[in-house]
């Protein structure tokens, strides 16, 4: 077997983050870890890695490919890392080419040859092994190579991730859901570069929300709640007859009530007209005269693939990004198209939950004090009432009161999501901007989160425009939809 977990326990001072964890798995095979944020999917996962956060004490056995992880430096890990969050691993100031160069050359001189000794000769040149992982990971344009990772969407820098862990040649790949951020055809593609590395040879430990991306590519699948397995056995037996009720709750939740729709006669809320941005010296249009309008309680969709434009919009919605060109309004009065030309109640009033929503907050401040703040500077609120409105809806959106307590580099991915969206209400906004933010969420929290939008619509008039890769949440949502295509406004379907 390539893996082998045996009485695996990890402790983070009194708290313990996992305890009696077991599982194999075999080279070719496909082992899914699935559970709510905080259910110890993450701790597992850097375990395998030998990564675990400075403070965490593990116990027990994890071998990769007859490695003591527990016991031996990092490099000598045989594994590969497809993180949650691409950004946090990418060097911003490294073109994509440089970075995989240095990984391919680093892989060629240390793989052995069947001598045993360093094979620095191994056949296919540099360039041919790179132009391949980008063909593998869905990046074609050899463009890419000369882009720095900020010049990438979100989903297309999980790509480049993706095609650094191919230029590896590791026994072990650990894949930290994937598919978030991701369309449905990029989702496929990369269902299908997981089951290519597994045929190839590797071991694959898939840590995800995705249920339907689990049941595509997952042989076998276990059931994780509060740091220990509730149920485990093959993907088709556990999905179609769950013996856990935990199980059976993360099933039920993948279907919701359609929200009620917004009155046809509702004000308009807010409106874009002639949206452009241009970038660099070509003036590259990333966005080319797009027009939309949301009405007061009416959640507006906005669907593509990704880097066709969606987050650009809302980022100019949201005054993050600069317009070239087009004018905005809010309840029919100009709204500056720049953010630092906006006051402090407009800013207020127009909120964006950003789609990595770890970057987007201070490594230094805790989530609550971070919420509160929020309040503070843009409602005016007392440090009482914003503490007090912080642990609300942090209790609301599902973030207890330790969780809240803590840093963010101390929360999931999925915690990480709802405390975002807690800290854009806590401005009290008629107008939220939302990037992507069910995608990092298992079943349960995002019918949780697609619930309390709901009811948002309906709440004081408040507009969402919705920017997702899932139809099925802007099924669930949306009264109507915008498609973005090449930085365009198409027709819906």
């Amino acid at each position: 077997m390539t893996v082998n977990v045996a009485g695996l326990r990890a402790t983070a001072g009194a708290k313990t983050l996992v305890e009696d964890v077991d599982f194999t798995v075999d080279a070719g095979r496909i082992l899914a870890i699935v559970g709510a944020s905080g259910s110890g999917k993450t701790t597992i996962g850097s375990a395998l890695l030998g990564a675990l956060r400075p403070g965490v004490e593990p116990t027990g056995v994890v071998e990769v490919a007859g490695v003591d992880v527990l016991h031996c430096a990092l490099g000598e890990v045989p594994a590969a890392y497809l993180p949650q969050h691409p950004a946090a691993v990418l060097n911003p100031v490294r073109r994509i080419g440089g970075v995989l160069g240095d990984i391919a050359n680093a892989n060629r001189r240390n793989a052995p040859d069947g001598t045993g000794r360093a094979n620095r000769r191994r056949g296919r040149t540099t360039g041919e092994r790179i132009a391949d992982a980008m063909r593998r990971a869905g990046l074609d344009d050899p463009a890419f190579l000369r882009r720095f990772p900020h010049q990438l969407s979100g989903g297309q820098q999980q790509r480049f991730v993706l095609a650094q862990a191919f230029l590896c040649d590791a026994k072990l790949l650990v894949a930290d859901e994937p598919t978030t951020g991701q369309d449905l055809g990029n989702r496929d593609r990369i269902a299908a570069e997981l089951r290519l590395a597994a045929a190839n040879g590797m071991a694959v430990v898939l840590l995800s929300h995705d249920l339907e991306l689990v049941e595509a590519v997952a042989d076998d699948l276990l059931v994780l709640e509060s740091g220990r397995i509730v149920e485990r056995g093959p993907t088709a037996t556990v999905l179609a007859e769950p013996a856990h009720d935990y199980t059976r709750g993360l099933l039920a939740a993948r279907t919701m009530e359609r929200a009620p729709a917004a009155g046809a006669g509702a004000p308009i809320r807010i409106v874009g007209r002639g949206l452009t941005v241009a970038v660099g010296r070509q003036r590259t249009r990333l966005l080319d005269g797009v027009d939309f309008e949301a009405r007061q309680g009416e959640c507006l969709a906005i669907l593509g693939e990704s880097g066709s434009g969606k987050t650009t919009l809302a980022r100019t919605v949201a005054g993050l990004r600069q317009a070239t060109a087009g004018e905005l309004r809010l309840d029919g009065a100009p709204l500056p198209v720049r953010g630092r030309r906006r006051s402090r109640a407009e800013r207020a009033r127009v909120q964006y939950v950003f789609q990595d929503a770890k970057a987007s907050f201070d490594e230094h401040r805790s989530i609550a004090e971070q919420v509160a703040r929020s309040a503070i500077r843009l409602r005016g609120c007392t440090k009482e009432a914003a503490a007090a409105e912080s642990a609300r809806l942090l209790g609301e959106l599902g973030v207890p009161a330790d969780a809240a307590a803590r840093l963010p580099g101390r929360l999931s991915g999925g915690q990480l999501q709802r405390a975002a969206l807690a800290r854009a209400l806590a401005a009290g906004p008629d107008v939220l901007v939302c990037d992507e933010i069910t995608s990092g969420l298992d079943a349960i929290a995002r019918k949780g989160v697609l619930e309390l939008l709901a009811g948002l619509k309906g709440k004081g008039g408040m507009a969402i425009l919705l920017i997702t890769h899932e139809p099925a949440v802007a099924e669930r949502l949306a009264d109507r939809v915008l498609r973005v295509k090449n930085g365009i406004a198409v027709p819906a379907d």
